[in-house]
């Protein structure tokens, strides 16, 4: 077993000098933020501010969006009529928030709402009918789905059997016909105008609020009712797109950047308790990752979803309390589950991993579907390999894939399906359901077409860098306006810096994983602290060059710069 540790150093791209001055002198900012614009996709002063600033003015007409229209002229007619509807949602973050905000607002519309999460063990993933059939006999008679649905063939089907108008809301790749539902709105449609295609189930479903929200006023709806603030809710849009991984671009760096206002502003019950429960002080993207939304979603893996749910709307600032305490020791459970089967997994791997294999899947009758997808992507960060995870239960595989740069998913699995008996995601995430007597044979069709897909060298890790800089040119000053990019997650990166030639001072290691530096470069120095690289410290005992994110640390109301090491290599070495 020979997992890849070292990484390459690549630059992210060339900048032009002109417009860096440009930027630099029309948005006043320093040369190296206007380079990282750049980097970003930045082309002109005009694309600069609209960045800089990510106005809520400026989120894009959501009735370009297919289907738009359909849906909102249906739900405007249940909202006016009274009747019920009954949103079903998923059972990850992104789907406990979009369900969250689609009732928490269809409510103060004045609609009739229910829902219902799936669970993950019982249902899978997806549309239920059993779902359905519940919400037609509680007389439901508008359905609309979130975060999931877009493949629901006979699903949509029995919907229409049932007398329910459905509504599909998701953001996952499409089958090349969509169910027969009353409206699809997924922004990957090939027939779709809306520009932002990265939209996180969370977030197609808030485009929807605004658009109903919009012809609800048009029609005078909220003349005798108070009209809600959508801007309100954009802490669950927020936690939901970067739990999600979606790219931190356009319309959902917008959303997000406004919703992490939110967020600190602790004006809900239920992510007020989780901050609590979390031990997190102020909330952003890392935090998010992290603290919050495993804690959300553990439920869903392990138990129920709906729990979130419940958790998201509590008024009761008590009983939100127990609730994000139960989701709490849920979470443990959890992280204790999730390192037993990546030890079974890496078993598994010493015994068989060839490294010339182009992609890993393994399979177990102990696993817990509700934890094999972290597993997955931990194996990814060792490995570099597109890898599925499969647990097998009464003859049945439920799998869950993660995958590298330059090898999509879904498209994969497109080419896998007659081994399969249902699939669907994204890019870089996707789930799978097979007969536990096709493993082998699936095993073998996706490893053919990783080998079709990828080359050595894209089985290559890479860090992509954004700038070399000395570290002379770290002033608090800099390494602060850096923040004006924020937030960062995918799509946006963090500035990925390189220093050269450097020697390290007072090496110290901390908890036996962690190190803690000062590196030097002529007659400047900066202090670093590199986590889970202890056993690398040998690396530091000569010139090296070093990769990192500067941040600003505070302690005991002092600010200062703080190299976050993400690689360190000897220095003069080749990218």
């Amino acid at each position: 077993m020979n997992p890849l540790l070292r990484y390459l150093w690549n630059f992210r791209g060339e900048v032009n000098a002109a417009l860096t001055k440009t930027l630099a002198e029309k948005l006043q900012v320093s040369p190296l933020v206007a380079a990282l614009l750049q980097q970003r996709g930045i082309a002109d002063v005009e694309q600069g501010r609209q960045y800089l600033s990510s106005r809520l003015a400026d989120i894009p007409d959501p009735f370009l969006m297919a289907d738009m229209e359909i849906a909102v002229k249906r739900l405007c007619l249940a909202v006016q009529g009274g009747e019920r509807i009954a949103v079903h949602g998923d059972y990850d973050v992104d789907g406990i928030t979009a369900s969250a905000l689609l009732v928490e607002n269809l409510r103060s519309f004045g609609a009739s709402v229910d829902y219902y999460i799936p669970l993950r063990l019982v249902d899978g993933y997806g549309l239920s009918g059993e779902a359905l059939q519940r919400a037609a006999n509680s007389g439901a008679r508008v359905a609309v789905s979130v975060d999931c649905g877009v493949s629901a063939h006979d699903e949509a089907r029995l919907a229409k059997e049932l007398g329910l108008d459905l509504i599909i809301t998701d953001h996952h790749q499409p089958p090349e016909k969509l169910p027969e539902a009353l409206a699809v709105i997924n922004p990957h449609r090939p027939d779709c105008l809306f520009l932002d295609k990265g939209l996180a189930g969370v977030g197609v479903a808030f485009m929807l609020l605004v658009a109903l929200r919009s012809r609800l006023r048009q029609i005078g709806w909220f003349q005798d009712r108070t009209e809600p603030d959508l801007r309100h809710s954009l802490d669950l849009v927020a936690l939901g797109t970067i739990a999600d991984i979606a790219p931190l671009s356009g319309l959902n760096r917008i959303l997000v950047k406004a919703g992490l206002v939110v967020l600190n502003q602790g004006r809900r019950p239920g992510i007020a308790a989780l901050r609590e429960v979390a031990d997190v002080k102020e909330v952003n993207c890392g935090s998010v990752g992290f603290r919050l939304a495993p804690r959300l979603n553990a439920a869903g893996r392990l138990q129920d979803a709906t729990q979130g749910v419940d958790l998201l709307l509590e008024a009761v600032p008590a009983k939100a309390l127990d609730s994000a305490r139960q989701l709490d020791d849920c979470n443990r459970q959890r992280q204790a589950i999730e390192q037993q089967t990546l030890e079974q997994a890496l078993e598994q791997l010493t015994e068989k991993y060839d490294p010339s294999q182009r992609s890993i899947v393994l399979a177990d009758p102990e696993w817990h579907s509700g934890v094999i997808g972290i597993v997955a992507s931990r194996l990814v960060e060792r490995f570099y390999r597109p890898t599925v995870l499969i647990a097998v239960d009464n003859g049945m595989g439920k799998g869950s894939a993660r995958s590298i740069r330059g090898f999509h998913l879904y498209r994969a699995l497109n080419d896998c399906q007659q081994q399969l008996s249902a699939f669907g995601g994204h890019e870089f995430a996707a789930g799978l359901s097979l007969p536990a007597d096709n493993i082998e044979v699936f095993a073998a069709a996706f490893e053919s077409v990783a080998e079709n897909e990828l080359s050595d060298d894209q089985l290559q890790p890479r860090h992509l860098f954004d700038q070399e800089v000395l570290l002379e040119e770290l002033t608090l000053e800099t390494v602060t306006e850096l923040d004006l990019l924020a937030p960062f997650g995918m799509g946006n990166p963090q500035p990925l810096l390189v220093a050269r030639n450097l020697r390290a001072q007072q090496v110290q290691v901390l908890g036996d994983k962690h190190l803690r530096f000062t590196a030097r470069q002529g007659g400047y120095s900066q202090a670093c602290i590199a986590f889970g690289m202890a056993e690398r410290i040998d690396e530091l005992a000569g010139e090296f060059d070093l990769l990192f994110t500067p941040d600003v640390n505070e302690w005991r109301g002092r600010s200062s710069v703080q190299l976050k090491v993400k690689d360190v290599r000897p220095a003069e070495s080749e990218s």
